[in-house]
């Protein structure tokens, strides 16, 4: 009987440590940023954006709430230079950079 009872505790152990389960929400949006915006922005909260133009995404809260950036992610971000790519996001990814962004505020 103590022997089921310390098994089910190590495993409940093991299922609540972070190091074993999986990415966070914003862990994912920073892997995100990092694939397809460091090019250009700065996805941290003290480098230099690369492109001079391209502001810091730790900047972005200062000129739009966070929450209001989703439908343009899923409709897809389109500026007025050339250098912006495209991109429209499916919800999930939306969720994890809208998760990361909020990191940064």
């Amino acid at each position: 009987m103590l022997q089921g009872a310390l098994r089910q505790g190590l495993i409940a152990l093991l299922l609540a440590t972070p190091a074993l389960a999986g990415p966070t929400a914003a862990q994912r949006g920073k892997a995100f940023a990092r694939a397809n915006c460091a090019r250009c922005h700065a996805i941290d909260r003290t480098s230099v954006s690369p492109l001079k133009i391209a502001p810091p995404l730790r900047s972005l809260h200062q000129r739009y709430p966070i929450e209001t950036l989703g439908e343009a992610l899923a409709e897809g971000i389109y500026t007025g230079h050339a250098d912006m790519p495209a991109f429209e996001l499916n919800p999930d990814q939306i969720h994890d950079l809208l998760s990361y962004l909020k990191t940064l505020e």
